[in-house]
């Protein structure tokens, strides 16, 4: 538990660190005189290079553990963005941002690799991955309101600078507190035989997953940066920056809100998968078609939809895969989203001129339920604990 509360620490110091420059990116790229269209590119860009970082993730992991691979991606994140404080041209952010990209793709998978190997019994695990999601969502309510505001009182280049310095403080307390070699033991205690849900004391399998689970975390990726791209885009000014800020922090506060419904932990991953999906899928379908509903009320929900699918896909790929390999499965995860992440905003850039792109997060979605596989529940409560698929 000891473990699970620093590593808390980490990701919510991480992520509040990363989601306090969402409001600000696309206005700091604006200053430095890039269009829209280069906007969208430099978004897809980190994205884009997140893809050999998870590649190299997935099988390291395993090997090696997650401690140097979450100090790694700490630090590096850090150092750029003190360099980016001190940059003066879109290009120069394009490159910063692809670097970025690469170094932070390591993150994800190792934290939730970790988290998962904490304990061998699927309830802690779910309780855990929801632990994640609530330390997740409680750093992203206040950062982009907090990094608008440091924008405001200090200006770009100082609110880089310090949010750079606050990683690199952050990657250096992992460092001295995760005992070496922690990660490691761990997973072999994960794989061990007489493991608490397998009586007859044979060695867990790993288990291949259908690559139609992937096909979720891509569109909701690909929705989600459609969404990251339009929302700055709204206005112009400081004033907008704080707006921008206080709907980015709307849409966690909602997230918030379902993750601390405890008691949605007793269905199963599946069905909350796809309840969460749909409800997001609607969000973006009232976005683009009903514009007279409150902005404001409709990222609520949206928030509220992504507390539910997160904990419930991190569960679902526990129990499909065995509870082994996990740093190659969250690694194809975390590709997944890598490559929605980088479609969307460019898909946005080129085409919201004629169509909103908020109709286009809406059908991509739809696609994502429709490819789940809906007629393998037995085959796969079958090859894991059926308690933890059916609830």
């Amino acid at each position: 538990m000891k473990t699970a509360i620093w590593l808390y620490l980490f990701l919510f110091l991480a992520v509040f660190d990363l989601h306090a420059q969402y409001p600000i990116l696309t206005p700091f790229a604006i200053s430095l005189g890039a269009a829209p269209t280069f906007i969208g590119w430099m978004m897809g860009i980190y994205s884009l290079t997140h893809l050999p970082g998870n590649l190299i993730a997935g099988t390291q992991i395993d090997k090696h553990g997650s401690r140097r691979y979450i100090v790694f991606s700490l630090l590096g994140a850090g150092i750029i963005l003190l360099i980016q404080a001190q940059i003066h041209t879109p290009w120069q952010l394009l490159a910063l941002r692809s670097i970025s990209g690469f170094v932070l793709a390591f993150l994800s998978p190792a934290c939730l690799a970790l988290l998962a190997q904490l304990s061998s019994d699927p309830i802690k695990q779910g309780k855990y991955m929801s632990g994640h999601g609530v330390v997740h969502t409680l750093a992203s309510v206040v950062s982009p309101a907090a990094g608008a505001l440091i924008v405001g009182a200090l200006g770009f280049s100082a609110t880089f600078a310090s949010l750079g310095y606050l990683l690199i403080l952050s990657g250096v307390i992992a460092w001295l507190s995760m005992p070496k070699g922690l990660a490691e033991v761990q997973h072999e205690k994960v794989t061990e035989p007489a493991m608490p849900s397998n009586p007859v004391g044979e060695k867990r399998k790993f288990l291949p997953v259908s690559w139609r689970y992937f096909a979720l975390p891509l569109v909701i990726a690909c929705a989600q940066g459609i969404l990251f791209f339009e929302l700055p885009l709204r206005g112009g000014g400081h004033s907008s920056m704080m707006s921008t800020g206080l709907l980015f922090s709307i849409i966690s506060i909602g997230a918030l809100f379902t993750l601390s419904m405890l008691f949605l932990n007793r269905y199963s991953p599946k069905l909350r998968l796809i309840a969460g999906v749909l409800l997001m899928s609607l969000c973006f379908f009232a976005m683009a078609a009903i514009p007279q509903i409150p902005l404001s009320s409709v990222l609520f929900v949206l928030g509220m939809s992504k507390g539910i699918i997160f904990p419930a896909m991190a569960t679902l790929f526990i129990h499909l895969s065995g509870g082994i390999k996990l740093g190659r499965i969250f690694s194809l995860q975390s590709i997944a989203t890598s490559i929605g992440s980088f479609i969307g905003p460019i898909t946005a850039g080129q085409l919201r001129v004629g169509l909103s792109p908020y109709f286009i997060a809406f059908v991509l979605l739809m696609i994502g339920i429709m490819l789940l596989p809906y007629f393998t529940a037995r085959r796969e409560a079958s090859l894991s604990d059926p308690k933890s698929i059916l609830g």
